[in-house]
């Protein structure tokens, strides 16, 4: 079904007079064309502008003040930016390759969000939720299940929600209501789930549950990885095996993450997933695939059909680049009472956002095996590899799956990784830190808008940041 706005079913409706009203119309291009005008001249990173940093610093320090605490970043956007370029509020351009851990799929200032955004502005209400719809949630629950069958997954409901912490909750509150009472969660270690309390019992980070009670049964397997292939393989087996032989019936769900996102970008292989879910499925266990931050990152929409998962996709989560986040699940898993439902779902603006990121990503051509996606990542892998060449002691990988891009800086200790990250960010360049042991630096660069020369310009500031540490 179309989900073009200005194309409701009935175009009597005074909403479709109001969309194609030509004064909207004169108004919408005004702004397009004033938009262009202005993030065409953000071309290249540039240092801040002297007369601004006082009073930027100033407004930094009032932010610190009113959040509690000072920003991961000094960033404050001016508003206005151009693909991966943002300008900041001391009029200094960062090369943004984490736009916000993966949410600006199309970058910054997009006329495309622009004009989705335009129409969310002309509708009655802000805010979707449990008693408020508009025909873009049902356009975006359609889209998402559509992308998510595609290599065969019985997926069949959509449950959209505003945070990929809802997305989880949600997914274990329909793991946990069809397997009770079985209570207990596997997970592979160094995964992150999110911030809530119950996810905080999931994710393996001590420190993100400090003072905080313990909600969940939670249960580790250790995640492939690429130096011990066979090692980390088998030792995920048995202990997998040694789990269900010493709790039988009490685990309700395998969850996973198939890039290990705050574990350092680090993926799996087909065979590893793929034994552990047969185990898991073999002993009545749900599957849920966490795709929160891999979702259209890598060779197909899904990172499950990517690894070629598609038959133990029982459960699976996304979010970030869809500005919109989703739980999708099966006809068999559909709860038997009122246990799915929320205030708010999303904003209008962020579904029909995320309505033009999926469109723009496919006219894109992001997927295949020989997409945009995999084709950037072999460019900026290649690229990477000859840094490492060049300067063996100072930089390492593996380099990520995808448009999911990471490598271990010197020494893999948390104080190399924060002091090259600071490097990077005051030469011009936005990542951020993942994994520990070695600590890893990640990029996620905007799939939609990334170009060679965008990875050119930031392996020149990483030789930069290199040469100076």
């Amino acid at each position: 079904m179309s989900h073009d706005p200005k194309a409701p079913c009935d175009k009597a409706l005074h909403y479709a007079e109001l969309v194609n009203d030509p004064r909207v119309e004169k108004a919408r291009a005004l702004l397009l064309e004033a938009l262009e005008s202005h993030r065409s001249k953000i071309t290249a990173v540039r240092p801040p502008n002297p007369d601004l940093v006082a009073v930027y610093q100033a407004e930094l320090d009032r932010l610190a003040k009113a959040r509690g605490g000072a920003t991961y970043f000094p960033y404050i956007s001016s508003g206005l930016g151009n693909g991966p370029l943002i300008e900041l509020g001391d009029g200094s351009v960062k090369l943004d390759f984490i736009v916000g851990i993966g949410v600006h799929g199309m970058g910054h200032s997009n006329p495309k969000m622009l004009s989705a955004t335009i129409d969310a502005a002309l509708e009655d209400t802000v805010m979707q939720g449990n008693l408020q719809h508009d025909s873009a949630s049902l356009w975006m629950c359609e889209k998402l299940i559509g992308l998510a069958g595609l290599q065969g997954a019985q997926l069949d409901h959509c449950l959209l929600s505003t945070s990929g912490a809802m997305a989880n909750e949600n997914s274990l509150k329909i793991a946990f209501h069809n397997r009770a009472p079985a209570q207990r969660v596997i997970c592979i270690d160094n995964c992150f789930a999110g911030r809530s309390i119950a996810l905080a019992s999931l994710t393996d980070r001590p420190a993100y549950r400090t003072g905080v009670p313990k909600a969940l049964d939670v249960d580790y397997l250790p995640m492939y990885h690429p130096s011990d292939p066979q090692g980390t393989t088998q030792g995920a087996i048995r202990t997998l095996k040694h789990l269900l032989e010493r709790y039988p019936g009490q685990h309700a769900c395998l969850w996973l993450e198939l890039v290990a996102g705050e574990g350092g970008y680090y993926p799996g292989t087909k065979e590893y997933f793929e034994t552990l879910c047969q185990m898991c499925h073999d002993h009545n266990v749900l599957v849920i695939f966490d795709e929160v931050q891999t979702f259209s990152r890598l060779s197909r929409p899904f990172a499950f059909q990517h690894f070629g998962l598609d038959r133990f996709a029982d459960i699976v989560t996304l979010g970030k680049i869809t500005q919109v986040c989703a739980t999708l699940y099966g006809q068999v898993l559909k709860p038997k009472g009122p246990l799915l439902s929320q205030t708010f779902t999303a904003a209008t603006a962020a579904i029909r956002a995320g309505l033009s990121v999926l469109d723009h990503l496919d006219q894109s051509n992001c997927f295949g095996d020989d997409g945009w996606n995999m084709q950037r990542h072999r460019y900026f892998r290649a690229k990477l590899e000859g840094l490492a060449t060049k300067y063996p002691d100072k930089l390492s990988g593996p380099y990520g799956e995808g448009m999911m891009i990471a490598f271990t800086p010197g020494d893999g200790s948390s104080a190399t990784a924060s002091a090259m990250l600071g490097k990077l960010y005051e030469l011009g360049l936005m990542g951020f830190v993942a994994g520990s042991n070695p600590t890893r630096l990640r990029f996620l660069p905007p799939p939609g808008v990334t170009t060679n020369a965008h990875i050119d310009m930031a392996c020149q500031i990483i030789e930069q940041a290199l040469q100076s540490l």
